[in-house]
């Protein structure tokens, strides 16, 4: 019944490895879960898609793609050049409809960034969130520059009335720097938004098996998982600053 957007600050953040992980802490509460991918960029006819990754990871998901373009391009462009029909925000809003009239959750995993162009009116996946009525899980990269694009992306949700959820942080480094610790702080106040979680580097690689056991422990229990925020800040967060004597 709930229908969730997942977007990103960008691209290659860590956006379908995030979708995996709610679509599988989700169903490890025994609910059902679609996963809805609009516009899927840059894969061959026959090959898998994001929507199928998430499915391999998280489990028994119903993954529905709505169109697929070849070239890695803004949805858009790559409909432009491919001489095929752009997917329209109501589009997205109909088949997430259609999903959440026979799932307890849908996942709708956009392309790139939150304002790339689905279309000739450019339409972006913000309209598509605003159609319907969806909170927004924004997954952002912890490394140094994230807050800008962190900040800005949550103004643009603003603006046009649409939740911020929180934040997923995309994939965490087993040794963060100083910019990733500091982050861990300054990315809610940039988002406005509680951080919901973070994804160790090289997720993707595990077992769908572990995948699945280890996915509530990188979520926090608003997305159906045991991830604690405070905990995760007293041993990554920052450290003490260095002072002049």
């Amino acid at each position: 019944m709930a229908i969730v957007v997942v977007t990103g600050t960008g691209t290659e953040v860590g956006k379908t490895v995030a979708t995996a992980a709610v679509a599988a802490a989700t169903l490890a509460q025994g609910l059902s879960v679609a996963v809805l991918k609009p516009a899927q960029t840059g894969v061959a006819e026959g090959e898998p898609g994001d929507a199928a990754e998430v499915a391999r990871l998280a489990g028994e998901v119903t993954a529905v793609e709505l169109a697929r373009y070849p070239e890695p391009l803004a949805p858009a462009t790559a409909a432009r050049r491919s001489g095929r029909a752009p997917i329209t925000p109501a589009e997205i809003a109909e088949a997430a409809a259609k999903l959440s009239a026979v799932h307890d959750v849908v996942l709708v995993e956009g392309a790139g960034g939150l304002l790339v162009r689905y279309d000739e009116q450019g339409s972006t996946l913000a309209d598509a969130a605003a159609l319907m009525h969806a909170g927004v899980l924004l997954v952002a990269p912890a490394a140094l520059g994230t807050l800008n694009a962190t900040a800005l992306t949550a103004e643009a949700l603003r603006a046009r009335r649409v939740s911020c959820l929180g934040v997923i942080i995309g994939s965490w480094a087993a040794e963060p720097g100083l910019a990733e610790r500091c982050n861990v702080a300054d990315l809610p106040e940039s988002a406005g938004a509680p951080l919901l979680g973070a994804l160790p580097q090289g997720a993707a690689a595990l077992s769908p098996a572990d995948f699945r056991t280890a996915a509530r422990d990188w979520l926090a229990p608003q997305l159906g998982g045991v991830w604690d925020q405070a905990a995760f800040a007293r041993v990554y967060g920052p450290p003490q600053p260095v002072t002049q004597g």
